[in-house]
């Protein structure tokens, strides 16, 4: 039998918040939509996220969405303002604000300078992927 370390229900419950972010990350959607989903009230909710990650549900939304423009600014042709659009951002202008505002470097300088902008990483408590267990 092999011995699997315990997780904790508040940590289960930021990874499964955490999964229903990077799956809606293009969309719109409110810190009651997410509670819903889970199954627990908003309010704790963004409390035991904030207690075991270290960050708030919406900056961990906002570095998701940036971490997936940096995919897009890598590996498409497509402009900043489209890309912006893609991640689920209405104004470009806030889209380039918060980017920057998260790898200090603007999107469109990541794309100009791949080399500098692969070593400037956003510090998400768990990886961008689809699994929450």
């Amino acid at each position: 039998m092999t011995d699997t370390p315990r997780i904790s229900a508040g940590k289960r419950l930021a990874r499964q918040a955490g999964y229903y972010i990077r799956e809606h990350s293009d969309q719109k959607f409110s810190l009651d939509e997410i509670a819903g989903a889970l199954y627990v009230n908003g309010n704790y909710l963004a409390r035991v996220f904030k207690r075991e990650t270290g960050c708030t549900l919406l900056w961990y939304h906002n570095a998701v969405r940036c971490e997936r423009a940096k995919k897009l600014l890598s590996d498409s042709d497509l402009s900043v303002s489209e890309i912006g659009a893609a991640v689920g951002f209405v104004s470009s202008a806030h889209f380039s604000h918060l980017f920057k505002k998260m790898t200090g470097i603007a999107p469109s300088a990541w794309r100009d300078d791949p080399e500098t902008a692969e070593a400037i990483p956003i510090n998400l408590p768990f990886p961008v992927s689809n699994s929450y267990r």
